[in-house]
């Protein structure tokens, strides 16, 4: 099982699932990072925190614990 925080710089990934419940999943799906949306991997700081994405055309930054939460392929 691949996460989203493992996937390479410059690779688009797919989402195959979202883990976790709550407040943390919700600001994921808020940011229209569902299932089967492309992501595509833009930067990643220094120490992995915080990973720079793109996704649907918006550009977005993600945390290293909610990028463990997004399951990819």
């Amino acid at each position: 099982m691949q996460t989203l925080k493992d996937a390479a710089v410059g690779s688009t990934v797919t989402v195959k699932k979202l883990e976790g419940d709550g407040a943390a999943k919700r600001r994921i799906m808020d940011m229209g990072i569902t299932k089967g949306v492309s992501v595509y991997i833009r930067k990643v700081a220094p120490l992995g925190d915080p990973i720079e994405i793109t996704v649907r055309g918006y550009e977005l930054s993600l945390r290293k614990a909610e990028a463990e939460k997004i399951v990819v392929e």
